[in-house]
């Protein structure tokens, strides 16, 4: 019999000859896709040295890329920090007993999921414009933000509520035995907790909101983020497949980054206790005051 796997039966000597085999072919149509794409590229002089020697020079960079990667950055950050806490209170209100609060935030969050984010940004600038809110220069920048923020507050919020419904149910019982009122629990014991175990999909979210920051880029928002900023340089140096496959590198460059320090700031939270590292087992902070007022409570039901 073969050995089992967490997820399945390891392969035996046919699947594996015929995993090496869809291997190589798959490797083969990659490779002759490449060659097409390349020629292509060649024939249509995307390629020659002259496309590529603007890079080398500073001019470029200071003026259209990295002037345009700063707007990215900041409309995500922005974005990001107002969303947060936004989505933690949609969460909090929809888990809320009372109907008045779990009503209102399950309709905000279920209206602004169903939104287009462009369709947000372009109504946003609509209404600034229209109600002169702002100058010229930042209504774009608003726009895109208030966008962002109402579509990733109600994604958010459903991912903080899924990771709150994800913790032991004892946890709740126990903080309600030891005499916590509902906002204690949430706040000091379920909350803390669903960030963590969140994280990777908020990390997710936040690279969704680094790239739809391109959607600010369109005309009738005219947002200069870093695909805007690198269509206006296209259009000056006029070499168009070069420029967005550097403008494409700088988006997985940074999104990469995000996602590897999420990974060790994960690792890092999971393994720390009261500013030291917690050994396999340990119960955490949040437990460990629970188990401490109420001893004998099983908080792992």
């Amino acid at each position: 019999m073969s050995n089992l796997t967490v997820l399945y039966d390891a392969p035996g000597p046919r699947a594996k000859r015929r995993n090496v085999l869809f291997t190589i072919l798959f490797g083969l149509v990659l490779a002759w896709v490449l060659y097409v794409v390349i020629s292509a590229l060649k024939d249509k002089g995307q390629l020659d040295a002259a496309k590529w020697s603007p890079f080398v020079h500073g001019e470029v960079w200071t003026t259209y890329l990295l002037p345009g990667l700063w707007e990215t950055l900041r409309a995500a950050l922005l974005s990001l920090v107002i969303a947060l806490p936004l989505g933690a209170l949609l969460a909090i209100g929809r888990l809320s007993d009372h109907r008045w609060v779990s009503w209102p935030c399950t309709v905000i969050i279920e209206f602004f999921r169903a939104i287009p984010v462009l369709l947000l940004m372009v109504f946003a600038k609509v209404v600034f414009v229209a109600a002169e809110i702002g100058s010229e220069e930042i209504r774009p920048l608003l726009a895109v933000v208030t966008g962002l923020v109402l579509y990733n507050a109600s994604v958010l919020a459903e991912v903080f509520r899924s990771g709150i419904h994800s913790l032991p149910r004892g946890q709740t019982e126990a903080a309600l035995a030891v005499g916590m009122r509902k906002g204690q629990i949430m706040t000091i014991i379920l909350l803390p907790q669903a960030l963590t175990a969140m994280l990777p999909a908020i990390v997710s979210q936040l690279v969704v909101i680094v790239k739809d920051t391109a959607l600010g880029g369109l005309l009738t928002i005219e947002y200069p983020e870093l695909l805007r900023s690198a269509k206006t340089a296209f259009a000056n140096y006029q070499n168009v497949v070069p420029m967005f496959i550097v403008a494409a590198a700088i988006f997985i460059l940074l999104n990469l980054t995000l996602t590897t320090l999420a990974s060790r700031l994960e690792k890092y939270l999971r393994n720390r206790r009261g500013g030291r590292r917690r050994k396999p087992g340990e119960p955490t902070a949040a437990d460990a005051v629970l188990m401490d007022a109420a001893p004998g409570l099983d908080l792992n039901k």
